[in-house]
């Protein structure tokens, strides 16, 4: 009679876990994972497509974080206040770690399983990542003509064109520079915005007596060195898609219309924060 009673019914606790959540929020609650795990839609029939879609989309959601984290690391920087800023940085250099060790897991994809799946891709590219942009701008890569890829999506089109009018996390090192005492160039200071970063002989110049007497300035050694980090792991995280690649599709043009191999290790010669590495041949 009990065991009939008790058929299909869940058990109130097991080892004192919570098991009815018919009316509380549950762990896919909170994660959204029906809309997550859902949002998976292969166009091929090919079983390696499955890799592909979740590899770009878990490097998207990491991308977000990055994204969540530098936004904060500028606010921190604009109010003078520097833990907080360091912290941040570390996270965002670990998280490039985490998209290099991703690159492994893309890189079992074969050139045939590749070519099985890439019809189906059509002009999509991770070129075409509005995130990846803003991120790029953020740490000062700008380059305004990359807005007109998202012109038809505005939302996204809107946050790119406020990251490219902003000042990226090395003007704000710079100008922290400038309040500290360091003399930094009128013209760095008052720089377009909207362009990229070019090196300059007072930043060096600053960046260098930081270097020399860092017991005197720990707090711009040390925010020299995070954004030296957060730099080397970005170059890996770069370095390690341009090898995945080149693994996969050889030399072949990229489905959004780049070269390819040959367009990416272009990328490679990018320096965010160039006065911090060329200070040290000057040590």
């Amino acid at each position: 009679m009990t065991n009939e009673n008790n058929a299909g019914k869940c058990p109130a606790s097991w080892h004192g876990a919570k098991m009815d959540f018919s009316d509380d929020m549950s762990y896919g609650d909170y994660l959204g994972l029906n809309q997550i795990l859902s949002a998976q839609h292969p166009l091929s029939p090919n079983h390696n497509e499955m890799l592909f879609i979740i590899q770009h989309q878990t490097s998207e959601l990491w991308i977000k974080l990055m994204l969540h984290e530098l936004h904060a690391v500028r606010q921190q920087m604009q109010l003078g206040n520097l833990p907080p800023a360091f912290k941040m940085l570390s996270r965002v250099a670990r998280i490039m770690d985490q998209l290099v060790h991703a690159w492994d897991v893309l890189a079992t994809m074969t050139p045939s399983e590749y070519t099985a799946i890439r019809p189906y891709l059509g002009n999509s590219s991770g070129f075409q990542s509005h995130q990846y942009r803003e991120l790029e701008f953020l740490l000062g890569n700008k380059n305004a003509a990359m807005l007109s890829v998202h012109e038809k999506t505005p939302e996204a089109h809107a946050s790119l064109d406020a990251a490219l009018k902003s000042p990226s996390i090395y003007d704000e090192a710079i100008r922290l520079l400038a309040n500290g005492g360091f003399a930094i160039d009128a013209d760095r200071l008052k720089q377009d915005w909207t362009q990229g970063v070019v090196a300059n002989e007072s930043v060096k110049a600053a960046w260098l007596k930081v270097y020399q007497a860092p017991e005197e300035n720990w707090a711009f050694y040390e925010l020299a060195e995070k954004l030296v980090d957060m730099e080397t792991a970005f170059r890996n995280w770069r370095f390690r898609h341009v090898t995945t690649v080149e693994r996969i599709i050889g030399f072949k043009t990229g489905t959004g219309g780049t070269a390819g191999v040959s367009y990416l290790r272009k990328m490679l010669d990018v320096v965010l924060f160039p006065e911090l590495f060329s200070l040290r041949t000057a040590l």
